[in-house]
């Protein structure tokens, strides 16, 4: 009886099969995940719109700090805080990223909200691309009302005295913004998934919420504070957010390699603190991993 051979070029051919459909898989994956972070996106916009009172609170805050805090000290020695400082030259930059940490801090409670529902149960079980489209929905949408707030702080400092840092220092500022309500938000939506409810997610809120801003460089410099609270602030990741934020604002001429912030124990330029606040994010995404794999009864 005759065999029958498969030539073996049909052979060498399936391998190519097996890439092309892995790629396929692939790109349909990228396509699925940025359809479902658009749409849960939208959806927050959406609730936004229907209660906007989230947003005009968000901007009449910290344009209140501005105001009552640059009262308080507007009759502080102009040196007090080195090379004829304003005190609402110092306080903006902690304002701008107060403002945006709070913000973040917040995004878990849409989530938790939704978990109390039974909306977030319908939603982990359908045949999502990935998880992560629910933390990347939630960093849009934070991020954005961050940028409105920060550029509301940015016009309101530059009418009460603190200047404008140019271009290319405003885009700095961006980026700085976007890295830490990055880490912020997905830490917040992390522990809506890790805590039982509302009650106790709004609980750690209160709680972190103050103490990280008093341990930080947000309201006096490290050289103003007890040696133990400078190394707190030293650790506090706002500090780095701070600090930086705050060299734009008082030099026109810098560079990646501009030393921006002294720590206790070294100085740090630019660079550093952009490293060290994507080590921050990369440590926090990292984290909340296995908690967006529970499932709730």
């Amino acid at each position: 009886m005759s065999q029958t051979i498969t030539p073996a070029k049909f052979d060498l051919l399936s391998p190519k099969r097996e890439i092309s459909a892995k790629t396929d898989e692939n790109s349909n994956n990228w396509a699925d995940f940025i359809q479902e972070t658009i749409a849960l996106t939208k959806r927050l916009f959406i609730q936004l719109q229907r209660r906007p009172s989230t947003l005009i609170a968000g901007i009449i805050q910290p344009f209140m700090w501005l105001v009552l805090f640059g009262a308080l000290f507007d009759n502080a020695p102009n040196n007090l805080f080195g090379n004829d400082l304003g005190y609402a030259q110092f306080l903006a930059p902690g304002v701008i990223v107060f403002t945006a940490f709070s913000g973040a801090l917040n995004a878990g409670l849409p989530v938790m909200f939704d978990r109390e529902f039974g909306f977030l149960n319908r939603l982990l079980v359908a045949p999502l691309a990935s998880r992560f489209s629910i933390v990347a929905a939630s960093t849009i949408y934070i991020i954005s009302l961050a940028f409105i707030q920060t550029g509301v702080i940015v016009g309101a400092s530059a009418l009460l005295g603190a200047g404008l840092p140019g271009l290319a220092g405003l885009g700095a500022i961006a980026l700085i913004v976007f890295l830490i309500v990055l880490g912020v938000t997905a830490l917040s939506l992390g522990l809506a998934f890790a805590l039982p409810g509302h009650i106790e997610l709004i609980a750690v809120i209160f709680v972190t919420n103050l103490p990280l801003l008093f341990a930080s460089t947000a309201l006096a410099p490290l050289s103003f504070m007890a040696k133990w609270l400078q190394v707190i602030a030293s650790l506090n990741p706002l500090t780095y957010a701070i600090e930086p934020i705050r060299y734009l604002y008082l030099n026109n001429h810098w560079t990646i390699k501009s030393m921006v912030m002294e720590t206790p124990w070294t100085s740090i330029s630019f660079t550093g603190v952009i490293l060290i606040l994507l080590a921050f994010d990369a440590v926090i995404l990292f984290a909340i991993q296995p908690l967006l794999r529970r499932r709730f009864a």
